[in-house]
């Protein structure tokens, strides 16, 4: 079920963090140094290592269209670097100097966050490189911080234990006190936001000294609501992550092992152990998910660089919901059809080997055929009787994914609703200045909801104005697709 594809062995210390993009791999280690691997063959770029920081890197992350890589360091600094040529883009110093434990970059790639040993967290402004605003939010050191999917939000974990929701104003929206007992380790928001009539909400993964792995919910008004505590850990939780689609948390621990959990076991999220990887030779420090193939990758004190295949490379064989996007898997039979010239048996087969088994009765039930796949929206699933919200969620972006592979391409992150992620048909721009689909913004609005889905702030008015340069914009991309 999982097997290794190789190991990778150039670093001369232990390893802090890595992190995929579409076509690379980036490692960074306590011997201050990254090293960027060509994920078609793991060969090591010719520009690599990169050597700016002055002392250990603790965390590296790409930008999500792959063309930045970002990492931070005890030297108090964040480099910005080309992913293409290894190039030193920008160099992000906090105010005090103060060594950094994490850093993080929003989905839309507006904002960077680092955390710091002296409690503080800077941000800056990504596009111009200039820093917005340092902040204490802790006395104790910040090590670990992510984004919200909608880049409004950021969460931070303590040494101390706590969790804490802020706004892009670092002001101070929740806090979870002793969310791990021990420290925080690390958290990772899943990519999506889920939306159940008003309410809009993600989900965020924490880990800690406890031995714990912790699955949140994040809804407005801004609640943090614990949805489940797993405990197949023996020790220390030093990282974890979502898959792409959400689908899937893997965690690394002290205890050599690497766990993946299916983050859609039932209706009602409830998570469990879906496999167990085999156990490096010592603790597992860092571990990632690749956006576009079932691999992950573990680093470990060991100062090796792991990467695992889930499965054998075919969805038939994959864990259920597994990388749902992975180009070029072969599917039987329909696989060779375009979505509307599938029969009723194609979609049915296609449901049982997306993990979708329960769904299969529904879909008999009303005689749903390739065409009516492509036409399901949020609406019309739901007169399907598929009464859970994170099962039409993960139903529907799993019908994007799967148009968007039979197109061989994905709709640009601008052209999808901020609420619902899927493409919009008739934008229009809110008060807050962002634009959105304008059945989903009204009928936010209409639930007495008057607050900015991406800011919380208030709308000064519900006045909606159509967005037509953005409407024309995905015209062109439609036809061109």
């Amino acid at each position: 079920m999982v097997s290794i594809i190789c190991t990778l062995r150039d670093h001369t210390d232990e390893l802090s963090s890595c992190a995929f993009s579409p076509s690379l791999l980036a490692t960074c280690s306590a011997d201050k140094t990254l090293r960027v691997y060509n994920t078609a063959d793991f060969s090591e770029l010719p520009f690599s290592p990169l050597s700016g920081h002055g002392y250990g890197v603790h965390c590296c992350c790409f930008s999500s269209c792959g063309s930045f890589l970002l990492s931070c360091s005890t030297d108090g600094s964040v480099i910005v670097w080309s992913s293409g040529t290894g190039e030193v883009v920008a160099v992000l110093q906090h105010p005090s100097r103060s060594p950094l434990r994490v850093c993080a970059l929003a989905l839309d790639s507006s904002l960077v966050l680092a955390g710091a040993c002296d409690g503080t967290v800077a941000l800056w402004d990504f596009p111009s490189k200039t820093l917005r605003r340092c902040s204490s939010v802790s006395e104790a050191s910040v090590v670990a911080c992510c984004f919200s999917p909608c880049g409004q939000f950021v969460v931070t974990g303590c040494t101390n234990g706590d969790l804490k929701l802020w706004d892009v104003d670092i002001s101070l929206l929740h806090a979870e006190k002793d969310a791990h007992d021990l420290g925080v380790t690390c958290c990772s928001a899943a990519s999506q936001l889920e939306v159940d009539g008003c309410c809009v909400e993600f989900r965020l993964a924490s880990c800690g000294q406890d031995s714990q792995l912790k699955i949140w919910i994040v809804s407005q008004p801004c609640i943090m609501t614990l949805l489940h505590t797993l405990t197949s850990h023996s020790a220390p939780v030093l990282s974890c992550a979502f898959s792409s689609d959400g689908d899937l948390v893997v965690s690394g621990s002290v205890d050599k092992s690497v766990t993946i959990y299916d983050a859609f076991h039932s209706v009602i999220h409830t998570l469990h152990v879906s496999a167990a990887l085999p156990a490096p030779c010592r603790y597992v420090t860092a571990v990632a998910l690749s956006p576009t193939k079932p691999w992950i990758a573990t680093g470990s004190m060991d100062r090796t660089v792991n990467v695992w295949r889930i499965g054998d490379g075919d969805s038939r064989t994959a864990l259920p919901g597994c990388f749902s996007q992975t180009k070029g898997r072969k599917l039987p039979g329909h696989s060779r059809l375009l979505v509307a010239d599938w029969s009723e048996q194609d979609v049915q087969t296609w449901l049982r080997e997306e993990g979708l088994e329960e769904l299969v009765g529904n879909f008999k039930a009303n005689n749903i055929d390739g065409p009516e796949l492509s036409y399901l929206n949020k609406e019309t699933a739901a007169e399907l009787g598929i009464e859970s919200v994170g099962l039409r969620g993960r139903l529907l972006r799993k019908i994007e994914a799967l148009k968007a592979e039979q197109s061989g391409s994905e709709a640009p992150d601008e052209f999808l609703c901020p609420i619902t992620r899927e493409l919009m048909k008739d934008p229009v721009i809110a008060a807050d200045g962002y634009s959105y689909e304008r059945e989903s913004i009204e009928s936010w609005i209409r639930g007495k909801n008057k607050t900015s889905p991406m800011t919380n702030l208030p709308l000064q008015t519900t006045l909606l104005t159509p967005n037509r340069s953005l409407k024309m914009a995905i015209t062109r991309w439609k036809t061109s697709q």
